[in-house]
């Protein structure tokens, strides 16, 4: 008999003609939009409490609107994977503001701080996103908060879920002198077209978005799922190239270039053909290989174009060229020229961590001294527009005053950290306390210590701070400390770089939480001893002895 023939397991994609739901969350999908979640919020949950939610809401299509539950406090990262949903969640929620392209008007600004400070016991964080992040929420509060948003032209929806997230975009679109294109108006007709549309509310997984005509890429288009990047074509006209299937999480891998020239006029439609893709043919199967990804991994980006440019546009791309090298440090930190003559001012607070009380007084800062104009940026920190160049330096002082420094180390400029366990249910250690821990310490130890060097400090194996694409990239885990007790502590990874290589890890390569500290500053020591004449940390990495990086 010929040997039975080996079927290939349906992948869940719609386009193939697998439309049966092959999962819990594909059924909950198939069994209601997301979006519909918004009117029973409003007219059941918010009215009769926490206890009325039905859970398939609660775990599942509440992130249609930026919701999640947050983590019960007290309970220990070892207990994380060992307990189920309701164990671990708390009454209260994590409510996610979108702030598409981290455009914040003075308006919108208060709006968030006044939320903050009335629902969210003064919580916010700038998320590596953009959004701003509240904690505390209570479910019967949340169709006041969403009318104070809305009454500025913010909102939640889709702030989670499978849905396409907020749109990234440079904060200086329109206004940095040396920009490629502003990428504001494409930015703006995806989201107003398609943000909170049923064409698009039922994606196998998450789906990130970027579109810049930055010149530092401040956006890293390497690692999201779509992005549009400014470049100028042999014609000399402006647009963009288009790179898809970037992500981190388990399973890294670096967005390819479709190497097309898409111009302005042609994103809206573009954006809408891949998002189609990964709504048709995307994995469905299952969760973990249903990011766009693993797609464009099995096709390649030779056959994704013609996917795109046959069964979604009708109509052929030219070539285009790729976009220039990016800066060493792509976070619009410090005092610069805008293209009309007035400067911004890029500050770091420590790792994202503001309050309600501490947006507003950016907001009067803002009014003060700019238009009120202020943006958010994807590396945790914040800029403020539109400032004569006479005030920069009195701006400056007076953000300090409230420890927002306009000129902060590298260790301040280049950390960052996920919610961790303070918060997030997924976590195992905590991060945002550590790393403001840390950055004061190296502070101390390091205070001449200058030269570019990015530590992303993740609570869990998931990335959400961007571990693997960091100089130093801790990614949390239970270890053994030296008396053999299991203890919070990181796995590290090394030398990290966005497009080019994910951080090295080396075999047993540990630290407990309490001995961070000490590993980061021998390593930044014996970095600084040993690199050549613009040397950067993850060249240093690539050819030093492992002993050096122990």
């Amino acid at each position: 008999m010929p040997p039975a023939i080996k079927r290939k397991k349906a992948e869940g994609q719609w386009a193939l003609g697998y439309r049966e739901p092959l999962n819990k969350n594909e059924e909950n999908k198939k069994n209601d939009d997301g979006l519909n979640v918004r009117r029973r919020i409003i007219e059941i949950y918010s009215k009769a409490g926490f206890d009325s939610i039905d859970p398939a809401d609660l775990r599942g299509r509440f992130r249609w609107m930026g919701l999640y539950t947050q983590r019960k406090p007290g309970i220990d990262g070892g207990r994380t994977g060992a307990l189920e949903d309701e164990e671990l969640e708390d009454r209260y929620f994590m409510l996610r503001v979108r702030i598409d392209g981290g455009q914040l008007s003075g308006p919108q600004l208060r709006a968030v701080a006044d939320v903050s400070t009335r629902y969210a016991r003064g919580t916010a964080d700038v998320t590596d996103r953009q959004n701003i992040q509240l904690h505390w929420v209570r479910i019967e509060d949340v169709p006041a908060i969403w009318e104070a948003l809305e009454a500025v032209g913010l909102h939640t929806t889709e702030a989670c879920g499978d849905v396409p997230r907020v749109i990234i975009g440079c904060p200086l679109a329109g206004i940095a002198a040396d920009e490629v294109i502003d990428a504001t108006p494409q930015l703006r007709d995806v989201h107003d077209r398609y943000i909170g549309s049923p064409e698009f509310s039922n994606l196998p997984r998450k789906f990130k978005t970027a579109m810049s005509g930055c010149t530092a890429h401040c956006t890293v288009h390497e690692i999201n799922d779509i992005a549009f990047v400014g470049v100028v074509n042999e014609a000399g006209e402006t647009g963009y190239q288009l790179f898809v299937g970037g992500g981190l999480s388990t399973n890294p891998m670096f967005a390819q270039s479709l190497g097309v020239f898409v111009k302005p006029e042609q994103a809206t439609e573009v954006w809408h053909g891949v998002t189609s893709i990964f709504r048709d043919y995307g994995y469905r199967r299952l969760r973990s290989r249903a990011r766009l990804k693993f797609l464009m991994k099995d096709w390649g980006a030779q056959k994704f174009r013609e996917v795109l440019e046959k069964e979604y546009l009708g109509y052929a791309l030219p070539d285009g060229p790729e976009p220039a090298a990016p800066l060493p440090r792509r976070d619009h930190v410090g005092i610069h020229p805008q293209r009309d003559g007035n400067f911004y001012v890029g500050f770091a607070p420590r790792v994202g961590r503001v309050s309600g009380e501490l947006l507003g007084v950016i907001g009067d800062l803002a009014e003060r001294y700019g238009s009120g104009r202020v943006r958010t940026t994807i590396e945790q920190k914040m800029v403020i527009l539109d400032v004569p160049e006479e005030k920069t330096e009195e701006l400056a002082g007076e953000l300090a005053k409230h420890d927002l420094q306009v000129r902060p180390s590298t260790f301040r400029r280049q950390t960052m950290a996920c919610t961790g366990i303070e918060y997030c249910k997924l976590a195992i250690t905590d991060t945002k306390q550590r790393s403001m821990d840390l950055i004061d310490e190296l502070e101390r130890r390091l205070p001449d210590f200058d030269q570019p060097l990015t530590i992303n400090v993740n609570g869990c194996p998931n990335a959400c701070a961007r571990i693997q694409v960091a100089d130093i990239g801790l990614k949390g885990q239970l270890v053994l400390d030296e008396n053999g007790d299991q203890v919070e502590g990181f796995q590290i990874h090394l030398g990290g770089q966005l497009g080019a290589s994910f951080g090295k890890k080396v075999r047993g390569l540990k630290t407990t939480s309490a001995g961070l500290t000490d590993y980061v500053e021998r390593i930044v020591r014996t970095y600084d001893k040993q690199r050549g004449e613009g040397e950067s940390f993850a060249d240093w990495v690539r050819r030093a002895d492992e002993s050096d990086l122990q």
